[in-house]
């Protein structure tokens, strides 16, 4: 639709409304993370800005957007005429596709054209569209890293360098990065994360009135866009000179010493990793101090800022649920600003704002109150007491010891273990999936192993092989000097040999055998460190369970591993020990998502001692499931986690029997001496 939403129509949503709106005062609070659940108009709160943005003047026929009042002197489209006149444009929105290539993002030579004419065309890329505007990335978690490394240079130089087949090409790339994701889907590389200026966790208000209102105006604009425009367009007016009156005011707006002694002792308290979280909750209270007309940094000013800018920065490890403790971060303050001479004015004693209240809180249009904002904490799955649980009695069967019954009904899972470093496991040959680190593959990136005719347009040239195609025709073609006559069929593009992410497939024994406490707290260490390593990798994880008469699949495949984490912590023991039924159930996952993402290549990792039981003959049944999943060539590491002085060995037949290959939770850490690399590579 060309009429985009009015901002001012959105419903709710306060904290995102507020976070955009303050961008737009100040782009140089560095851009919004959206967070949140599928259906909560977070694409439509970030295309509805764009309407706000006020106008920007540029250089007449320059593709890179340079101002006229200043032009960029290296500009590839320069030097440009300083008396020449400039045109007024409205700031852009530009949209990067999740599957966008690399040349689409930073430009692309026209290699066919260089090399037919001798002429070094360059054509900008969506870096150049978005100088000076919003650059939005939809899903940005599930962005290719290789594009992540291109926005994180980007964003921190403020310019983009293309070098590639002879041309060496920069221009300024200064743009405000917007991004929206759903933490369901997997999370964000930390290097880009901190990259976005602000945070904001998003979701479906529960309140009845709300979404009916919400319902009544999306039915209102999609039956008539401009209509809709039209009967907003006062509210859309006044937001507009209310942005253009902040940005003018925010040279005006003071941060005293106090404020600033605030800023650094909240987040010192929080452990933010740098200097960046400072500055730029320096450059929000700022920012807000300017939205409500003041010239004065109060303390609420800074309260608000650090809930907007802190929650991402303050994540030790992609475990830990985002968030601040408000509690903690009000007492902060509160010894901050008495240790500080000249600290932020008290709200009270502060000019109001256009809302007529302090600390920058506009009632409809961006109020801001932090209320959003939970304590994230609580979710750490290894920071519960756990009462004692004994392990299984001499001579007692394990399978019955862990059955459930009246006390097994209110036992608490076993907590995890802490995770630590993992041996790398990969799969065998040569695959084409998705970018990732964990297995080799044919990619876009990485280092050239060989040459091929191009399927489509020419994007990475192998010049010698291109050479040695077009020489055996040169006494044909007429060329009878120096130089070479090249031809389309003549072009060979390189083949690039880089890594890609896999499924990991995990498949748990919580029965019985496995459930004392102490094994399970170590075996749930050791597949949060599998997930851990995952996650570092770029795979997609799925988690089944097996006890008691079957198997549950406990996580669909997905990218979001601490969803995984989430669900193992609450993992429940006892029973008894159907092998089969969980080899059985990962062939059918792997099945289907085989036909969902055939690209991917699968490596299954069962978590277990080896036992089998319950069912006629479960050693043998659990012996035929495995050869199944040999048989579909799944790539296969069998955790060991028997225990004990004496030990049956039958974790390490049933690796044979899938063809892969066994490894010891001792011998699972990075730090072992293991030849546990080259036996993956050599499994099937």
């Amino acid at each position: 639709m060309n009429t985009p939403y009015p901002f001012s129509a959105l419903v709710g949503q306060q904290d995102l409304r507020l976070a955009l709106l303050l961008n737009a005062v100040s782009p140089a609070v560095g851009g919004v993370l959206v967070r949140g659940e599928k259906g909560t108009a977070k694409s439509t709160a970030v295309r509805a800005l764009s309407a706000l943005l006020p106008a920007v003047d540029v250089v007449a026929g320059c593709r890179f957007g340079c101002d006229p009042a200043g032009p960029d002197l290296r500009c590839p489209d320069g030097p440009h005429d300083p008396s020449a006149d400039g045109l007024t444009r409205p700031a852009r929105m530009v949209e990067l596709p999740v599957g966008a290539s690399e040349d689409r993002l930073v430009g692309a030579l026209d290699i066919e054209r260089a090399l037919a004419e001798g002429v070094k065309a360059f054509e900008p890329g969506l870096l150049a569209a978005a100088h000076r505007g919003i650059l939005y990335v939809d899903e940005v978690n599930l962005l290719h890293d290789h594009l992540v490394d291109l926005l994180l240079d980007a964003a921190a130089m403020g310019a983009s360098h293309v070098e590639r087949e002879g041309v060496s090409v920069r221009h300024a790339a200064r743009f405000l990065l917007v991004g929206t994701m759903n933490p369901e889907e997997g999370e964000l590389r930390p290097q880009l994360l901190d990259r976005f200026g602000l945070t904001v966790e998003v979701a479906a208000s529960r309140e009845t009135d709300e979404r009916v209102e919400v319902v009544r105006r999306r039915l209102a604009y999609d039956a008539d866009p401009e209509a809709f425009a039209a009967r907003w367009a006062v509210q859309e007016l006044e937001l507009c000179e209310r942005i253009a009156a902040a940005r003018a005011l925010l040279p005006e707006v003071r941060l005293g010493d106090g404020a600033l002694r605030q800023i650094a002792a909240t987040c010192a308290a929080f452990e933010v990793d740098g200097m960046r979280a400072d500055i730029v909750t320096a450059r929000t209270a700022t920012a807000l101090a300017a939205w409500a007309g003041r010239t004065v940094v109060l303390a609420e000013d800074i309260r608000q800022a650090a809930l907007l800018a802190l929650p991402h920065r303050r994540r030790r490890n992609p475990f830990d649920a985002p968030g601040l403790d408000e509690d903690k971060l009000d007492e902060t303050l509160e010894q901050a600003r008495g240790a500080g001479d000249d600290g932020p004015e008290d709200p009270d004693d502060g000019p109001g704002g256009p809302d007529g209240g302090g600390g920058g809180r506009p009632p409809q249009d961006a109020p801001g109150d932090g209320d959003s904002h939970r304590e994230g904490d609580s979710g750490d799955p290894g920071g519960r007491a756990e009462p004692e649980q004994r392990d299984t009695a001499p001579g007692e069967d394990p399978d019955r010891a862990g059955a459930p019954g009246p006390a097994a009904a209110e036992r608490q899972p076993a907590a995890p273990a802490d995770p630590y470093r993992i041996r790398p496991l990969t799969v065998p040959g040569l695959g084409d999936g998705a970018a990732g680190r964990r297995s080799r593959a044919r990619t876009a990136h990485g280092r050239t192993t060989g040459a091929r005719r191009p399927d489509g347009p020419l994007t990475r040239l192998h010049l010698a092989a291109t050479v040695q195609a077009a020489a055996p025709h040169q006494r044909a073609r007429g060329r009878g000097g120096p130089g070479l006559v090249l031809r389309r069929d003549d072009l060979r593009q390189a083949v690039r040999e880089g890594r890609e992410g896999n499924l990991v497939l995990f498949v748990v024994d919580a029965s019985g055998s496995m459930a004392a406490r102490q094994r399970m707290s170590a075996v749930k260490g050791a597949v949060l460190s599998l997930l851990l390593d995952a996650y570092q990798r770029r795979d997609k994880v799925g988690l089944i369970t097996f006890r008691g008469t079957g198997a549950e699949l406990a996580l669909p495949p997905t990218s979001s591993v601490d969803t995984g984490a989430a669900r193992l912590a609450t993992l429940p023991t006892g029973g008894r020990t159907p092998l089969a039924a969980g080899l059985l159930r990962a062939h059918e996952v792997l099945r289907v998502e085989r036909l969902r993402d055939p690209a991917r290549r699968p490596l299954l990792v069962v978590v277990t001692d080896g036992r089998a039981t319950g069912g006629p003959e479960p050693v043998a049944l659990a012996a035929r499931s495995a050869r199944l999943l040999a048989a579909a060539q799944v790539a296969s590491v069998v955790v060991d986690c028997e225990a004990g002085p004496v030990r049956l060995g039958l974790a390490p037949a049933l690796a044979q029997e899938l063809g892969g290959v066994a490894v010891t939770l001792e011998e699972l850490r990075a730090d072992t001496v293991s030849a546990l690399v080259k036996d993956v590579r050599r499994a099937a």
